[in-house]
Formats: C-alpha cells, structure tokens, sequence
C-alpha cells in the first residue's frame, strides 16, 4: 500500500510501499472515476504536468481539506495504486475494504453536484438536496 504524502508547500509525493503494521494515520477519498483521472504513473514522473489534469481537482479538494484536519497522507485509488503491475491491483482490489475501514477520515468528491450559493439557507438547500440525490456517487461499483 502507497500513500499520498502531501508536502509542503503544496507538494505531493507518494510513501514506500507500507506494510500493515506501519500505516500512518490517513484520510482516504471517495469518488467516481472521470476522463482524465491523475493515475501513479503521473505521480512517478519529475513533471508536475499531471496538476493540469481535470482529475486532479479531486485530489486538490482531498488535500486542502486532509491538511485542514491534521492529515498528512491522503489515498486515492486513482494514483495510490499502480495498475499496471498485476499483483499490486489485486492485492489492492482484495484490499480495498480494509483501507477505507482503517481510514481515519472520508472524503467524498461529487464531481456533478453543485449548487449556487444564496443568501436564503432553505431556498439553496432544495436545489442542492436533488442534485445530491441524482449523484453519480451513488451508482457507482
């Protein structure tokens, strides 16, 4: 298991390969999967093209919230695990419940909800209410 380590400033790098009894404490992201997703092998280039991607708002949005509640290290399926190495995907497809069970915290990116933001609390929540209800999230797997 890989890890997202978020470096400062800003900076991103992925840990070692971790074994289960040295797991740092970490945040984990719950998401759907889009057209131009970050993936490992992005992270493994010198090149910070990958920040480009709109896959990568996703990664953004977990990051700034993890380093706002105290998190270091982050996991997201998309770039933690290097799908082209058979064994280490299924290992992580097997594994998969564990490391949302031993998260300590969960984000969840909904890429097709958003609402307008207005001074009257109960008018902005209807719209709100329906797009969450129609998410994509929740059909995914």
């Amino acid at each position: 298991m890989k890890l997202l380590r978020l470096d400062d400033p800003d900076g991103y790098s992925l840990t070692p390969d971790l074994t289960p009894n040295n797991v740092p404490v970490y945040a984990i992201l719950s998401h759907t999967w889009g057209p131009d997703e970050v993936v490992f092998a992005d992270l493994s280039n010198s090149s910070s093209d990958w920040q480009q991607k709109s896959g990568y708002n996703k990664i953004e949005f977990c990051a700034k919230q993890a380093k706002k509640d105290g998190f270091q290290h982050v996991w997201v399926d998309t770039c933690c695990i290097d799908k082209s190495d058979a064994t280490e995907l299924q290992t992580a497809i097997n594994s998969m419940f564990r490391w949302y069970r031993d998260a300590k915290r969960c984000y969840v990116y909904l890429s097709d909800v958003s609402a307008p933001i207005t001074s009257d609390r109960q008018q902005n929540m209807r719209p709100l209410e329906a797009a969450l209800r129609q998410s994509r999230w929740f059909t995914r797997g």
